[in-house]
């Protein structure tokens, strides 16, 4: 069963109580920044782990004045669209929601109030939203990043911040996404290469340990951590290293199949 440490006890709780109903998946930000991207990652990942685990998931966006720029910034990191929290209403019957928001909203650190809230903090005074299970996602530095030119390497910055647990601080320089970029084509090549050969299925030992992370409170630098042991790993054969980054790439988002078909 997926489960998310809820901030209002810092407690495990499940993200979806009951199986197979549909989860809203509320991510709730402040404007147009670095957090507000982390936040919205958070939301694509969690949308990624009930979708695995067979559960309906409805997104939707709240908070922000400016929507559509954040939409568009969140489509070149590979999240997926979310929908309009203020137009769209409770839309259909949900069995659980989730609020995943910056660390200091979680928190209750005041906060302007933006065009069409009420002090509530929620659109229309939902009362709903504060009685939701909320996912804090920690601050990333620099908080001004420069979307446009970063974003030129969506995929690099996307894994920069899968490398750290979202409760985690995150430094974005230079350096980190440098490391990132490269990582990525290693591990791009390594799965054009593997996928020359013939496919194995995914041991159900990795399947199992791959599910445990990415249930346990969204654990991204766990797969990670795991993709790196099955590089290497003597045991399995090259058709199975493929179908294990393939699978794991349905959590993680980062195109991991896409130089696949490519000349050596």
């Amino acid at each position: 069963m997926l489960r998310i440490i809820d901030a209002r006890t810092g407690e495990p709780a499940p993200a979806a109580p009951a199986r197979r109903a549909p989860t809203r998946v509320e991510a709730h930000v402040r404007g147009r920044d670095a957090g507000a991207l982390r936040v919205l990652l958070v939301a694509d990942l969690l949308m990624r782990a009930l979708e695995l685990d067979g559960t309906p998931a409805w997104a939707v966006l709240t908070g922000t004045a400016e929507p559509d720029r954040l939409r568009k910034d969140a489509a070149a990191l590979g999240i997926r669209p979310f929908e309009d929290g203020a137009a769209t209403g409770h839309g259909p019957a949900v069995g659980q929601g989730v609020r995943v928001v910056a660390e200091a909203t979680a928190a209750g650190a005041a906060e302007p109030v933006a065009e069409g809230e009420d002090e509530g903090g929620a659109e229309g005074g939902d009362e709903d939203a504060r009685d939701a299970t909320t996912v804090a996602v920690a601050p990333m530095r620099p908080a001004a990043l420069d979307l446009d030119s970063d974003l030129a390497a969506p995929d690099a910055v996307r894994l920069a911040l899968l490398e750290r647990h979202h409760h985690a601080h995150v430094e974005l320089d230079a350096a980190v996404l440098d490391e990132a970029r490269d990582t990525l084509a290693r591990l791009r090549r390594a799965v054009a290469d593997w996928a020359r050969h013939p496919s194995r299925p995914v041991p159900g030992e990795v399947r199992d340990r791959l599910r445990a992370a990415w249930e346990d409170d969204l654990d991204a630098p766990g797969i990670l951590r795991l993709l790196r042991r099955v590089e290497t790993d003597p045991d399995l054969a090259d058709g199975a290293r493929f179908e294990i980054c393939a699978y794991a790439d349905r959590f993680l988002g980062l195109h991991l199949t896409r130089d696949v078909g490519s000349p050596p």
